[in-house]
């Protein structure tokens, strides 16, 4: 077991890497996003770059949470670079970026192992100090930046100027880390971004979920994780199975245009008060019926958890143990137009894994939903 963690964490240390920098939103409207993304999930937004300081082609918020960062992006004028994508995908990710040691190696290696290039590393400076950037493609029109920025102090990156929250962040923060990003691709491609990962990153395969594991009477899908060898960066790919109707993964790819970033897993230590502020804020979670909660198996299952049963059941709170430990988690509603992006609230206690004993329900709760838009 030692022996095979070591290989693993050789093999990653092709690429090395220190968590995911930022995940930027290419959006319809960054004013009005900002502000959702503030109120609604309690994030401060930190940092701006836009017309008025000299930035002529986008409106740029900088929203936090802990070590989470978003940045939300605007195109201002027709024909701005990003505009197509919101054209074409509508409010979705466009770049999942990480922060690296050394973005020349890192880019180097990605290159060598037969990466597609989308920005050479290079240099970008203020009053603050110097990032170095680069950038390389992944699945669909996503992207994965690599971050310097050991040598800056500024509140973002360089031309980014601080600013005012908006509206009043709240007394405690409702998350404070992304868990994991999950990726939806086509039919048959899941296999080759496990092994575009594996090759061009280092990151191993840490989980697959196939078969019974993740399917309804109605849809299937398949999954597998890859993640970097000390797990800080975790991408679950997901493509469709056949199944009798349409899978949430199918309903992405045909309203997202093609693969993307399906949702976003938020890390936080009180999932219950996180969930009743969010909630209250606006935000819509997928519904989960009480026979979930009332079956004697499932108390088998989990054992002792830090909160009563009642207390999650009232607010549709997920639960699944595993070898190492519990988790908590609950799934948004999309939280845009299109019945693409979503988020996940996860509290993990010792659990490394995804939730596994709730695909059912969680499949099941999406299917409701899709039915209702009559897309099921």
């Amino acid at each position: 077991m030692t022996q095979m963690m070591e290989s693993e964490t050789r093999q990653a240390d092709v690429f090395p890497v220190k968590g995911v920098d930022y995940l930027q939103f290419l959006v319809g409207n960054a004013k009005q996003a900002a502000h959702y993304y503030s109120t609604a999930f309690g994030m401060t937004c930190v940092a701006y770059r836009g017309p008025e300081n000299g930035y002529r082609d986008h409106a740029e918020y900088v929203l936090v949470s802990g070590s989470a960062r978003f940045l939300i992006t605007g195109a201002v004028h027709v024909g701005a670079p990003g505009a197509d994508h919101v054209t074409k995908h509508s409010d979705g990710i466009y770049d999942i970026a990480l922060e690296v040691p050394d973005v020349d190696a890192a880019y180097r290696h990605a290159i060598g192992a037969g990466a597609r290039g989308v920005t050479e590393p290079h240099d970008v400076t203020d009053t603050h100090g110097t990032v170095r950037i680069a950038a390389i493609a992944t699945y669909g029109d996503t992207i994965h930046s690599l971050v310097d920025r050991s040598k800056y102090d500024g509140p973002f990156l360089p031309g980014f100027v601080s600013r005012e929250p908006i509206g009043t962040p709240p007394a405690k923060r409702y998350f404070q880390a992304v868990d994991h990003v999950v990726g939806n691709v086509e039919l048959g491609k899941m296999d080759e971004w496990v092994e575009f990962y594996g090759r061009v990153m280092g990151f191993t395969n840490m989980a697959e979920f196939i078969g019974d594991d993740i399917a309804t009477d109605y849809s299937a899908l398949m999954s597998k994780v890859v993640a970097d060898g000390h797990r800080k960066v975790k991408f679950p790919l997901n493509e469709p199975a056949a199944a009798k109707r349409k899978s949430q993964i199918d309903e992405y790819l045909e309203f997202y245009g093609g693969p993307g970033a399906q949702h976003i897993a938020i890390a936080t230590n009180d999932i219950i008060r996180s969930v009743d502020a969010m909630r209250a804020a606006g935000v819509e979670f997928l519904d989960t019926p009480d026979s979930y909660y009332d079956d004697p198996s499932l108390r088998a299952r989990i054992g002792e958890v830090r909160a009563p049963i009642e207390e999650l059941k009232k607010r549709k709170i997920l639960v699944d143990r595993d070898e190492d430990g519990y988790l908590l988690q609950i799934f948004t509603k999309p939280v845009q137009d299109r019945p693409t992006v979503f988020f996940e609230l996860i509290e993990r206690h010792g659990s490394l894994g995804f939730g596994k004993g709730n695909f059912k329900a969680l499949f099941e709760a999406i299917e409701r939903e899709q039915e209702l838009r009559g897309n099921l």
